[in-house]
């Protein structure tokens, strides 16, 4: 679960209420599996409230502006588990994250039928595709990344990196991690031999990295928060070219109040997106950021107010450019998706489940 400084008055009032509230929140199985068949779309993976068990995972389709929710569990017959945290997706098989129950789950693209479960994990939290028969599991307690092969399902090996992992990409033979969790390292990996081969310093707690069209890697970090080791920093975005892994420039947000967060890219890989919020709120100071990779100075204001709400996750479609924002609004009751074109033009808006915070998409051959 990502959570921006200024959502912990939140969650301590969540801690205070959820108990009461989970009891009334119990499903009822449903008497036959429901049968599904989707093309294109996009998953949405809804956290839940940790440690209670109530992950979903919804579908939507942007042709015709539907979703369905309880996806898994509707197909399955069983919940998914404690705190669905990413999905990805390789051939027609989906891989979705469940973060606090240790595991992976595969399910099929099209049908959503599950297939096998990858157990043994810490507490996962993304997956890169190295290849047909190798993939990264990336860990926030784990100092290991674990090696899995996709086709078999088991575990098959580690990459000891000495910290916690977080968001994980992919150029030429190498990927390159970052550490959040008190920590302030970008972790370059060698795919061919499983080996950590050098680090890169940051500002502390990078929670997100990309990969531009240029080849440059852009981090994300927030700077962590009053009382932690070593204290708090600025938060900051790093660009870091991926060929020689060095750092190019930084650009430095304006106030350690700032909580950056789930820094993204267009499908042209051109231009970046993130998550900004501050305790003195606003609608100019929180919000949907944009800023182009060849941009000389963090953005001012927001691409996309945040207003009233309480914007927790962002993906943008890799075909269409188009943006997916989740209002978790009081990390309590359903949450809701606004899905915008890529000018900022609201398209639609859509109840999930509880806390929705991934968007993975799906092409329709996949």
């Amino acid at each position: 679960m990502m959570q921006n400084k200024t959502d912990i008055t939140k969650l301590f009032l969540f801690l205070l209420t959820v108990t009461s509230i989970f009891i009334s929140c119990k499903k009822t199985l449903p008497e036959q599996p429901v049968e599904y068949k989707k093309s294109n779309g996009v998953f949405i993976c809804n956290e839940g409230n940790f440690t209670y068990g109530n992950a979903s995972l919804s579908f939507y389709e942007p042709e015709t502006n539907t979703v369905e929710n309880d996806i898994f569990y509707n197909t399955n017959n069983f919940p998914p588990g404690d705190v669905a945290m990413s999905m990805a997706i390789k051939d027609t098989s989906a891989y979705l994250v469940v973060n606090n129950s240790g595991k992976i789950l595969v399910i099929n693209t099209n049908t959503f039928k599950y297939s096998a479960t990858i157990s043994g994990l810490t507490s996962p939290r993304y997956i890169l595709f190295i290849s047909d028969t190798k993939a990264y599991v990336t860990d926030l307690y784990n100092k290991n990344i674990a090696v899995i092969n996709p086709k078999t399902f088991t575990q098959t090996g580690s990459v000891f990196i000495g910290n916690g992992s977080e968001q994980i990409v992919k150029y030429q033979n190498f990927a390159f991690t970052v550490g959040w969790s008190f920590n302030n390292k970008v972790y370059k990996i060698n795919t061919d031999n499983d080996k950590l081969t050098d680090s890169l310093t940051v500002t502390k707690q990078p929670n997100s990295i990309v990969l531009d069209k240029n080849n440059k890697l852009w981090v994300l970090s927030d700077g962590g928060f009053s009382g932690i080791p070593g204290g708090q920093e600025i938060p900051s975005i790093t660009k870091i070219d991926a060929e020689t892994f060095t750092i190019e420039k930084e650009y430095t947000f304006s106030s350690v109040e700032t909580s950056p967060a789930r820094l993204t890219i267009n499908g042209t890989k051109d231009t970046l997106y993130f998550l900004n919020s501050s305790p003195s709120g606003g609608n100019e100071s929180e919000g949907i950021y944009r800023m182009p990779v060849n941009s000389d100075n963090l953005p001012d204001v927001a691409f996309i107010p945040q207003g009233d709400k309480l914007f927790y996750g962002l993906g943008i479609d890799p075909a269409t450019s188009d943006i997916y924002v989740s209002d978790a609004i009081d990390y309590l009751q359903k949450g809701i998706v606004y899905h915008y074109k890529s000018d900022g033009t609201i398209i639609n808006t859509f109840k999930t489940g509880i806390i929705p915070s991934y968007f993975c998409f799906k092409p329709s051959d996949k």
